[in-house]
């Protein structure tokens, strides 16, 4: 009899739970048994694991093999443990010592010639395992760099099963056959889920994207944009046709600041579960833009799919901005299931397989004309809308969601003069995000020692008892609440807004102006203090 246990990583969501393989070899008929809550794909690893045995020039125990994974009440799928199946047969086969492969993480899909295959997922299993106190894994070599993102960890890539056996039994190590040049790794095709698209979700790098110096006019949604950028606000923009709704939302991306390092790794590892990483980019650095179609279901936008839930839209733009273009247009489901993550920063989706907690910080932008026709804001165009079908447009964005959202601007038509002027263009995209830049530094600054790195995350609690306001400054917020025109959430957020104004302005915190602009970005309702003149405080 025979017995050697290794370690892998199953997935839920985005969070892995250490996994010990364990293979037992004794007498009786040959047979292979897989236990411990496997899918189909991990069950089908007993065919993929003994020809990559046998492929590999070892031999395969004829012998009653029983492969249990344990905890055998946690759902365990896909192809990612068949190395760590394999390395604990060839252990209580005696092929390798199995006190050699009793420390190791093993994470890879094995072909039927031995051959080692990415897989989904590497960096939330590698972070797993090293929570878990592991510090040696073992991954397929086109993954290694994704691996090397967690510190702490020694990372071992491996191109083939057989390389895996002589680095383990200190054999001299063959050579594999990288693809010819100029032809595409077929073995990265693991990484990508079908129809997902490569770079799904991932924003241009600002130096190649579109710039704010194409947008004419728009001083106020300009504005907007800013803040919205320097604070993390929800951004909501109204307006006819062709007003440049969409221009100023697809150019938001590129005055956001650069990730931080743990932000990188939390994005990554959505992308990487999502199968939309890019290969040969294993750290995502810029913050992500998701931007799906107005039939998008519900489930596409918070998360699901077959078995265990999948990340969405709303966990694709973790970290970065999630821009909904004719957001009338989506479905009523759809636009309320965000309501929650909107405030909780998390998404949590029940099925009958399991419970999924997915990551869902981003920066909802919103685009919608006025009416059906988009002509009812416009004087002398000819709307034919009748009011009722206009109100019913309206209402398709509900009073709570709206209620969540900090800025509501409206883009109204561009003038003759801003389309047309022979002057100096407008503000570049690098100006104003040096701008955002050093507004969230000093955010952050204030901020040290806290949970929150920027305004859009404060606590109404912590704004109305640690993070004061000059004196006499909110006058007007508190005319507008006793005349109902603003909600206790709304104040909350308008001093949000005004915290994000004071950085951009430099001031040490928010005085009457300040909280005046935030009204007005917010309300639409001019407070004395406009920013429609596109000067800056």
């Amino acid at each position: 009899m025979g017995f050697a246990r290794t370690c892998s990583v199953a997935l839920v969501g985005v969070e892995g739970v250490v996994v010990e393989v364990q293979a037992d070899l004794e007498a009786g008929i040959a047979a292979f048994t897989l236990v411990g809550l496997p899918d189909k794909s991990l069950s089908e690893s007993r065919d993929r694991v003994r020809a990559a045995i046998v492929n590999s020039d070892a031999e395969w125990p004829q012998k009653k093999l029983t492969v249990g994974l344990s905890p055998a009440s946690v759902p365990k799928g896909g192809s990612g443990f068949d190395l760590a199946v394999a390395a604990a047969v060839l252990g209580a086969a005696e092929r390798i010592d199995p006190r050699v492969i009793a420390d190791l993480v093993l994470i890879g899909e094995l072909g039927l010639d031995g051959r080692v295959r990415p897989v989904r997922g590497v960096l939330p299993a590698v972070l797993a395992a090293a929570e878990a106190g592991y510090q040696q894994v073992v991954v397929p070599e086109q993954t290694a760099g994704e691996a090397a993102l967690v510190p702490g960890v020694s990372v071992l890539g491996v191109r083939s099963l057989r390389q895996l056996i002589a680095v383990l039994t200190d054999e001299p190590v063959p050579t594999e056959e990288p693809p010819e040049d100029g032809r595409p790794d077929a073995m990265l095709a693991g990484l990508l889920v079908p129809g997902a698209g490569i770079g799904t979700g991932l924003a241009a790098d600002p130096a190649d994207g579109p710039d704010l110096a194409d947008v004419a006019g728009q001083h106020t949604a300009r504005r907007a944009l800013e803040v919205a950028a320097a604070g993390s606000h929800h951004l909501l923009l109204s307006g006819p046709p062709g007003a440049g709704k969409t221009m100023l939302a697809e150019r938001l991306p590129g005055i956001l600041p650069p990730l931080t390092r743990q932000e990188s790794l939390e994005v990554t590892a959505v992308h990487s579960v999502a199968g939309i990483l890019p290969p040969g980019e294993p750290l995502v650095r810029r913050a992500p833009y998701c931007a799906p179609h107005h039939s998008a279901t519900m489930q596409s936008l918070v998360g699901g799919g077959n078995g265990l839930p999948r990340p969405g839209a709303v966990s694709l733009a973790h970290r970065g901005v999630l821009f909904l273009d004719e957001a009338p247009e989506f479905s009523a489901k759809a636009l309320d299931a965000l309501r929650q993550p909107l405030e909780s920063g998390h998404v949590v989706v029940a099925r009958a397989a399991g419970v999924v907690r997915l990551p869902a910080r981003f920066l909802l932008a919103l685009a919608a004309n006025p009416c059906p026709c988009g002509r009812h804001s416009l004087h002398g165009t000819g709307c034919e809308c009748p009011a009722s079908l206009i109100r019913r447009y309206q209402a398709r964005l509900s009073g709570p969601l709206l209620d969540r959202i900090d800025l509501r601007v409206e883009a109204r038509p561009v003038t003759r003069s801003d389309l047309l002027a022979q002057g100096g263009r407008a503000e570049s995209t690098a100006t104003v995000a040096d701008r955002v830049r050093e507004a969230r530094a000093r955010a952050t600054a204030r901020l040290a020692g806290t949970p929150w790195t920027v305004n859009g995350e404060i606590p109404g609690h912590e704004l109305r008892t640690r993070h004061l306001v000059h004196p006499g400054a909110l006058a007007t917020a508190e005319r507008d609440i006793d005349r109902g025109l603003l909600t206790a959430r709304g104040l909350d957020r308008v001093l949000r807004v005004a915290w994000t104004v004071a950085d951009l302005a430099g001031h040490d915190r928010p005085d009457a102006q300040d909280v005046d602009l935030a009204l007005e970005l917010r309300t639409g309702i001019a407070r004395g203090v406009s920013a429609t003149t596109g000067a800056r405080p």
